[in-house]
Protein backbone atom coordinates (compact mmCIF):
# COMPACT_ATOMS: atom_id res chain seq x y z
CA UNK A 1 0.00 0.00 0.00
CA UNK A 2 2.66 2.22 1.19
CA UNK A 3 4.25 1.57 -2.16
CA UNK A 4 1.50 2.53 -4.81
CA UNK A 5 1.55 5.83 -2.34
CA UNK A 6 5.18 6.44 -3.04
CA UNK A 7 4.40 5.58 -6.75
CA UNK A 8 1.70 8.43 -7.08
CA UNK A 9 3.93 10.65 -5.17
CA UNK A 10 6.68 10.31 -7.66
CA UNK A 11 4.57 10.83 -10.92
CA UNK A 12 2.67 13.63 -8.96
CA UNK A 13 6.18 15.42 -8.90
CA UNK A 14 7.38 14.43 -12.09
CA UNK A 15 4.09 15.89 -13.90
CA UNK A 16 4.60 18.82 -11.40
CA UNK A 17 8.16 19.57 -12.71
CA UNK A 18 7.01 19.44 -16.08
CA UNK A 19 4.43 21.78 -15.95
CA UNK A 20 6.85 24.10 -14.40
CA UNK A 21 8.70 23.85 -17.51
CA UNK A 22 6.17 24.29 -19.95
CA UNK A 23 5.29 27.79 -17.36
CA UNK A 24 8.61 28.67 -17.61
CA UNK A 25 9.14 28.54 -21.74
CA UNK A 26 5.53 30.01 -21.99
CA UNK A 27 7.20 33.20 -19.92
CA UNK A 28 10.13 33.09 -22.16
CA UNK A 29 7.94 33.88 -25.49
CA UNK A 30 5.87 36.35 -23.65
CA UNK A 31 5.35 39.66 -25.45
CA UNK A 32 5.87 41.12 -22.40
CA UNK A 33 2.02 41.90 -21.85
CA UNK A 34 1.97 38.39 -20.59
CA UNK A 35 0.06 37.04 -23.66
CA UNK A 36 1.93 34.92 -25.68
CA UNK A 37 1.88 35.45 -29.71
CA UNK A 38 2.36 32.25 -31.10
CA UNK A 39 0.66 33.37 -34.92
CA UNK A 40 3.20 36.59 -34.83
CA UNK A 41 5.53 36.49 -38.32
CA UNK A 42 8.50 35.79 -36.85
CA UNK A 43 10.35 39.87 -36.97
CA UNK A 44 12.28 40.73 -40.16
CA UNK A 45 15.26 42.85 -40.00
CA UNK A 46 14.71 46.27 -42.48
CA UNK A 47 17.38 47.95 -43.89
CA UNK A 48 17.17 51.62 -44.36
CA UNK A 49 17.39 51.81 -48.49
CA UNK A 50 20.44 53.95 -49.90
CA UNK A 51 19.66 57.35 -51.06
CA UNK A 52 20.66 56.81 -54.64
CA UNK A 53 23.48 59.81 -55.33
CA UNK A 54 22.33 62.16 -58.01
CA UNK A 55 24.62 62.14 -61.02
CA UNK A 56 25.34 65.32 -63.05
CA UNK A 57 24.21 65.36 -66.57
CA UNK A 58 27.12 66.05 -68.87
CA UNK A 59 26.64 68.84 -71.08
CA UNK A 60 26.09 67.59 -74.55
CA UNK A 61 27.93 68.84 -77.78
CA UNK A 62 24.10 71.04 -78.32
CA UNK A 63 24.49 72.76 -75.14
CA UNK A 64 23.82 76.44 -75.86
CA UNK A 65 26.01 78.04 -73.79
CA UNK A 66 28.84 75.80 -76.32
CA UNK A 67 31.04 74.52 -73.49
CA UNK A 68 29.80 70.67 -73.79
CA UNK A 69 31.07 67.72 -75.32
CA UNK A 70 30.35 64.45 -76.40
CA UNK A 71 32.91 62.37 -74.26
CA UNK A 72 31.03 59.10 -76.34
CA UNK A 73 33.23 60.14 -79.87
CA UNK A 74 29.74 60.47 -81.51
CA UNK A 75 28.16 63.54 -82.48
CA UNK A 76 24.81 63.90 -81.64
CA UNK A 77 25.01 68.17 -81.69
CA UNK A 78 22.96 67.91 -85.29
CA UNK A 79 25.96 70.55 -86.51
CA UNK A 80 27.69 70.37 -89.75
CA UNK A 81 30.64 68.28 -89.46
CA UNK A 82 32.39 69.94 -92.34
CA UNK A 83 32.02 73.12 -90.28
CA UNK A 84 35.61 74.85 -89.18
CA UNK A 85 35.98 74.02 -85.57
CA UNK A 86 35.84 77.16 -82.92
CA UNK A 87 40.00 76.35 -82.55
CA UNK A 88 40.07 76.50 -86.63
CA UNK A 89 38.13 79.55 -86.64
CA UNK A 90 39.93 81.84 -84.23
CA UNK A 91 42.81 83.75 -86.04
CA UNK A 92 45.64 83.07 -85.08
CA UNK A 93 48.43 86.20 -84.02
CA UNK A 94 50.44 87.38 -86.66
CA UNK A 95 54.16 88.17 -85.74
CA UNK A 96 55.06 90.97 -87.24
CA UNK A 97 56.78 91.43 -90.64
CA UNK A 98 60.52 91.84 -90.50
CA UNK A 99 61.94 94.15 -92.46
CA UNK A 100 64.29 93.00 -95.48
CA UNK A 101 67.60 92.49 -95.15
CA UNK A 102 68.49 95.27 -97.97
CA UNK A 103 66.26 97.74 -95.98
CA UNK A 104 68.28 96.89 -93.14
CA UNK A 105 71.84 96.72 -94.26
CA UNK A 106 73.25 100.20 -95.03
CA UNK A 107 75.00 100.95 -98.64
CA UNK A 108 77.24 103.04 -100.08
CA UNK A 109 75.55 106.53 -100.91
CA UNK A 110 76.09 107.29 -104.31
CA UNK A 111 74.28 109.58 -106.88
CA UNK A 112 71.71 107.26 -107.97
CA UNK A 113 70.13 107.21 -104.06
CA UNK A 114 71.22 110.91 -103.18
CA UNK A 115 70.69 114.60 -104.03
CA UNK A 116 73.71 116.47 -104.49
CA UNK A 117 73.21 120.30 -103.93
CA UNK A 118 76.23 122.56 -104.47
CA UNK A 119 75.96 126.05 -102.98
CA UNK A 120 78.80 129.01 -102.96
CA UNK A 121 79.20 130.85 -99.50
CA UNK A 122 80.20 134.10 -98.93
CA UNK A 123 81.61 133.17 -95.60
CA UNK A 124 84.20 131.50 -95.45
CA UNK A 125 85.21 133.57 -98.63
CA UNK A 126 85.86 131.61 -101.65
CA UNK A 127 83.80 128.44 -100.42
CA UNK A 128 81.14 125.93 -102.16
CA UNK A 129 79.07 123.98 -99.34
CA UNK A 130 78.15 120.16 -100.83
CA UNK A 131 74.97 118.97 -99.33
CA UNK A 132 74.06 115.48 -99.72
CA UNK A 133 70.73 113.92 -98.64
CA UNK A 134 70.04 110.24 -98.86
CA UNK A 135 66.19 109.99 -101.27
CA UNK A 136 67.01 106.12 -100.59
CA UNK A 137 64.93 103.78 -98.65
CA UNK A 138 68.28 102.45 -96.71
CA UNK A 139 70.98 103.99 -95.05
CA UNK A 140 74.04 105.00 -96.78
CA UNK A 141 77.60 105.95 -95.88
CA UNK A 142 79.48 108.64 -96.85
CA UNK A 143 82.96 107.01 -97.16
CA UNK A 144 86.33 109.44 -97.28
CA UNK A 145 85.33 112.40 -99.41
CA UNK A 146 83.68 113.85 -102.80
CA UNK A 147 85.77 113.60 -105.50
CA UNK A 148 84.86 116.62 -107.43
CA UNK A 149 85.51 117.46 -111.07
CA UNK A 150 85.09 120.95 -112.44
CA UNK A 151 84.68 121.06 -116.08
CA UNK A 152 86.85 118.63 -118.33
CA UNK A 153 89.53 118.03 -115.13
CA UNK A 154 91.01 114.98 -115.43
CA UNK A 155 92.41 114.60 -111.56
CA UNK A 156 90.18 115.47 -108.70
CA UNK A 157 91.76 118.01 -105.87
CA UNK A 158 93.61 116.80 -102.80
CA UNK A 159 91.24 116.20 -99.08
CA UNK A 160 91.83 118.23 -96.20
CA UNK A 161 93.64 115.99 -94.20
CA UNK A 162 92.96 117.66 -91.28
CA UNK A 163 89.64 117.55 -91.57
CA UNK A 164 89.32 113.60 -91.19
CA UNK A 165 86.17 112.90 -88.85
CA UNK A 166 86.42 110.32 -86.03
CA UNK A 167 83.88 108.22 -87.72
CA UNK A 168 82.23 107.05 -91.32
CA UNK A 169 79.35 109.55 -91.89
CA UNK A 170 76.35 107.96 -92.18
CA UNK A 171 72.80 109.00 -93.64
CA UNK A 172 69.54 107.50 -92.09
CA UNK A 173 66.78 108.02 -95.30
CA UNK A 174 65.95 111.73 -95.49
CA UNK A 175 69.14 112.63 -93.23
CA UNK A 176 72.20 114.84 -95.02
CA UNK A 177 75.70 115.13 -94.90
CA UNK A 178 77.96 117.56 -95.89
CA UNK A 179 81.98 118.73 -97.44
CA UNK A 180 83.41 122.13 -97.80
CA UNK A 181 85.41 123.05 -101.14
CA UNK A 182 87.94 125.40 -101.19
CA UNK A 183 87.79 126.88 -104.53
CA UNK A 184 90.53 129.43 -105.06
CA UNK A 185 92.95 131.00 -102.49
CA UNK A 186 91.70 133.88 -100.75
CA UNK A 187 94.86 136.55 -100.91
CA UNK A 188 95.13 135.71 -104.65
CA UNK A 189 98.13 133.53 -104.47
CA UNK A 190 96.59 130.40 -106.16
CA UNK A 191 97.93 130.31 -110.09
CA UNK A 192 96.61 128.98 -112.94
CA UNK A 193 92.85 130.70 -112.23
CA UNK A 194 89.66 130.18 -114.38
CA UNK A 195 85.97 129.83 -114.38
CA UNK A 196 84.14 126.30 -114.66
CA UNK A 197 80.27 126.11 -115.30
CA UNK A 198 80.20 122.55 -114.78
CA UNK A 199 80.75 119.94 -111.79
CA UNK A 200 80.73 116.11 -111.19
CA UNK A 201 80.91 114.54 -107.77
CA UNK A 202 81.89 111.32 -107.29
CA UNK A 203 81.11 108.97 -104.26
CA UNK A 204 84.46 106.68 -103.08
CA UNK A 205 83.33 103.15 -101.28
CA UNK A 206 84.46 101.65 -98.19
CA UNK A 207 88.30 101.44 -99.48
CA UNK A 208 88.69 104.65 -100.84
CA UNK A 209 90.62 103.52 -104.31
CA UNK A 210 87.45 104.18 -106.38
CA UNK A 211 83.93 105.89 -107.18
CA UNK A 212 81.54 103.95 -106.65
CA UNK A 213 77.94 103.79 -108.48
CA UNK A 214 76.64 107.07 -110.34
CA UNK A 215 77.88 110.55 -109.97
CA UNK A 216 76.02 113.37 -109.20
CA UNK A 217 76.02 116.46 -111.24
CA UNK A 218 75.21 119.72 -109.34
CA UNK A 219 74.20 122.76 -111.08
CA UNK A 220 75.95 125.93 -110.41
CA UNK A 221 75.34 129.54 -110.83
CA UNK A 222 74.58 130.58 -114.29
CA UNK A 223 77.97 132.77 -113.96
CA UNK A 224 80.08 130.15 -112.93
CA UNK A 225 82.71 129.70 -110.17
CA UNK A 226 86.26 130.59 -109.83
CA UNK A 227 89.06 127.74 -109.07
CA UNK A 228 92.77 127.79 -109.05
CA UNK A 229 94.95 125.52 -108.13
CA UNK A 230 94.93 125.67 -104.45
CA UNK A 231 91.42 124.13 -105.16
CA UNK A 232 90.97 121.45 -102.14
CA UNK A 233 87.46 119.42 -100.71
CA UNK A 234 87.30 118.26 -97.17
CA UNK A 235 85.90 115.23 -95.72
CA UNK A 236 82.42 114.45 -95.66
CA UNK A 237 81.00 116.12 -92.07
CA UNK A 238 77.49 114.84 -90.53
CA UNK A 239 77.77 118.17 -89.37
CA UNK A 240 77.74 121.35 -91.22
CA UNK A 241 79.23 123.55 -89.25
CA UNK A 242 82.25 121.08 -89.14
CA UNK A 243 82.34 121.37 -93.11
CA UNK A 244 82.82 124.99 -93.50
CA UNK A 245 85.28 125.30 -90.27
CA UNK A 246 88.26 124.52 -92.73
Amino acid sequence: MSTIRNSRTRLLTAAASVALAALTLTACNDDGTGVTDEGAAPATSTSTPATPTPTTPTASASSPTGTGSDTSGSDTSGADPSAPSASASKPSAKSPAKPSTSAGKPVTCEGSTTKTVAAPLNRPVNHMLLTVTNTGSSACHLYAYPAVRFGEAQAVPPVIEESHPQAVVTLAPGESGYAAVLLSAADGSGGQGHTEKSLSVHFYGPSASGSVGAAATPPLPAQGVYVDDSLRVTYWQQDMDDAISW
